[in-house]
């Protein structure tokens, strides 16, 4: 598995540490005990040190993370590096990442080596690790697409364990890592297979409009044209504090999907294989006049409605008592439930609370 080419001490000495800078919506947060797991050898260590605190916060890029203002739990920052290709197969490209590896980075390293196939990934924001918690996805190719396996700590036994996606039991935005207790494991390294022959992937809309993706494109020209399009739509975390799309487009029966159709002639929505359909949740949202607003320090972004930004100052009671407003004015109007997507940490009670 990637590791670091220097030698590193075994042990984790935690430390305070603040988080701010640390999560991408920008929320104030501190920790009293920070740690950040540079080695797998070093994973041990981190058991006997999580054994010891409420909880453990297992932190990649902070990309997709509402923080409280004090984190009590240990907090663990992944940056296990490294990229390499382990096969070239005749139908495949079975490349492997450690899982502090920026996400974006390594979509970019694949697509200048010929490793094809994660290009519709680029610029979303994250590490590696973090990408199969979420199993991310945009303009028509998710993670699970081009997943292999991975290998992952559990922290209570103490133990390596490779996964193969059955194990990871993928959904949309999805995976039983969201389901299992906080802090049960962390992801070490994550394996790819990235198809030969490589095809692009051009069903979305916002792609099939780009001149430049006429013709028979590159995976390059998918890659460029991909970012092109989130710089417009999307704000940059260093610019704006924001956990890029903060609620998951809605799944509902065709049924549903027909009667809010008939009701709303201009509702966005795309086909399933399995027969529902995915709402637009931006389209629900700017509907229903949140573009643009704010409410106290945090607000919508005025491009994308799907975007919830920190206008300045906003704590996760203001993120999240935004959220809640949109998700009450979505339910009045539609009848649909939007979910967020982003975790909002909080801390295991105390023993005997």
């Amino acid at each position: 598995m990637p590791d670091s080419s220097r030698a590193l001490p075994a042990t984790l000495v935690p430390a305070a540490q603040d988080l701010t800078s640390l999560n991408t919506l920008g929320l104030a947060s501190r920790a009293p005990a920070f740690v950040r797991l540079r080695s797998p050898s070093q994973l041990e260590a981190l058991s006997t040190l999580a054994s010891r605190h409420r909880g453990l916060l297992v932190l990649g890029g902070g990309s997709n993370l509402v923080l409280p203002p004090h984190v009590d739990s240990l907090v663990a920052h992944v940056a296990l590096r490294g990229v390499r290709l382990l096969d070239a197969r005749s139908d495949a490209w079975i490349v492997e990442a450690g899982a502090g590896e920026n996400w974006h980075g390594f979509v970019s390293a694949c697509v200048a080596n010929g490793w094809d196939g994660l290009e519709n990934l680029a610029l979303i924001p994250g590490t590696v690790g973090a990408a199969p918690v979420q199993n991310i996805g945009a303009y028509g190719v998710e993670l699970a697409d081009r997943f292999l396996g991975l290998t992952a700590w559990n922290v209570r036994q103490r133990r390596l364990v490779d996964m193969d996606a059955a194990a990871c039991r993928y959904a949309y935005r999805d995976s039983a890592f969201k389901h299992d207790a906080p802090g049960a494991w962390v992801i070490v390294s994550v394996r790819f297979a990235l198809p030969r022959p490589w095809r692009p992937v051009l069903d979305y809309p916002d792609l099939q409009r780009q001149a430049s993706l006429a013709g028979t494109p590159t995976a390059r020209a998918v890659f460029d044209a991909v970012c092109n399009i989130r710089r417009v739509k999307l704000p940059d975390p260093a610019v704006i504090g924001n956990a890029g799309s903060f609620f998951k487009n809605p799944l509902v029966d065709g049924a549903v999907r027909d009667e809010l159709a008939a009701r709303y002639p201009g509702l966005v929505s795309y086909p399933q294989p399995d027969g529902r359909y995915k709402l637009a949740a931006g389209w629900l949202i700017d509907q229903c006049g949140w573009k643009g607003r704010r409410l106290g320090p945090a607000g919508v972004h005025d491009r994308q409605a799907l975007v919830l930004v920190n206008r300045g100052g906003a704590a996760a009671a203001d993120i999240m008592a935004l959220a809640a407003a949109i998700q009450r004015d979505v339910a009045e109007r539609y009848q649909v439930a939007l979910e967020p997507e982003p975790v909002v940490w909080r801390d295991a009670p105390a023993a005997g609370a």
